[in-house]
């Protein structure tokens, strides 16, 4: 799976054909026509309100796809800057999935990145990539 390039509304179609639900339980469910679901699946985006729908259809957080993305790909927050305190609940960001592993792993068998750049560009603490490697890598 392209983490960097999210293609939800695939994502959701190939769960779909996966779990078996037939189209009439995800019309119910959703309240929507056959030509508004087609729409979702060709669809890079959804509305969170569907998403969230779509989630507790097929028992899976497509919400976790958008995680992992920014765990990769935010940009580094300017530490030297007092930040304000916030209402909103505030989430660690370094919470990494077995599939965000994986994929770095991958990175590195692949000789794809340096062990230097995956410290450097993901922001992974040198000690936990090489428990990864210690403890993930294929031998």
């Amino acid at each position: 799976m392209d983490i960097k390039n999210i293609m939800i509304g695939n994502l959701i179609e190939i769960k779909c054909k996966e779990s078996g639900i037939s189209k009439e339980r995800i019309r119910n469910f959703l309240k929507c026509d056959e030509a508004e679901i087609q729409s979702m699946y060709e669809s890079n985006t959804i509305d969170t309100g569907y998403l969230l729908r779509w989630s507790k259809l097929l028992k899976y957080d497509f919400f976790r796809i958008y995680t992992q993305h920014l765990i990769l790909y935010a940009p580094v927050s300017d530490k030297d800057k007092k930040s304000k305190v916030s209402v909103l609940p505030q989430y660690r960001k370094n919470m990494y999935t077995r599939d965000i592993i994986d994929f770095i792993l991958e990175l590195l068998e692949t000789n794809q990145k340096t062990k230097r750049q995956v410290i450097e560009e993901y922001r992974i603490p040198k000690t936990t990539l090489y428990k990864w490697l210690a403890k993930y890598q294929k031998k």
